[in-house]
């Protein structure tokens, strides 16, 4: 399969997107001086070429009640029950994301919780699903950098 190719314009109209999902066609269009058509068909071809992999929706955990962000590290007793404990990671709810890793961990996970207590209950889940050795958790202070725009800005400089 040919690498797609961007040009300054799917570069801009990728910014915009990531910026806010819900940007109508018709204010990026008006931006950058070309129709919504033009967006438009852009916007498809790179969905069709996958490199838009549909929209999300960023949530302001705080103001749901849930600042608290823990990062626990899994050890498991052997790697090949890594596929059943990712299935009973899967059914907590509060497990945001989990990654399977090389290095210390075998499985990495980002929890979301409501205070400390909380997040105790979530990482004794953890710690009772069957095949986990043990986890070793991190508190996050502060999500200090959590920008989709930095890294897009470097991969279109190397293209």
């Amino acid at each position: 399969m040919a690498k797609f190719k961007l040009d300054e314009t799917d570069h801009q109209i990728l910014d915009m997107l990531i910026e806010n999902t819900r940007t109508p066609f018709t204010d990026i269009a008006k931006k950058l001086l070309i129709s919504a058509g033009t967006v438009h068909v852009r916007v498809k071809k790179m969905e069709e070429a996958g490199i838009i992999i549909g929209s999300s929706l960023t949530l302001d955990y705080k103001k749901l009640g849930y600042a608290f962000i823990a990062y626990v590290g899994v050890f498991l007793k052997n790697t090949s029950q890594t596929k059943f404990v990712l299935e009973r990671i899967n059914e907590i709810p509060f497990v945001t994301v989990a990654h399977v890793t090389t290095g210390k961990f075998n499985v990495f996970c980002k929890i979301r919780a409501k205070n400390t207590q909380h997040a105790k209950d979530i990482i004794f889940q953890l710690d009772d699903i069957e095949g986990v050795y043990r986890t070793e958790t991190m508190i996050s202070l502060e999500e200090s950098i959590n920008d989709k725009k930095r890294l897009m800005h470097s991969i279109f400089q190397e293209m």
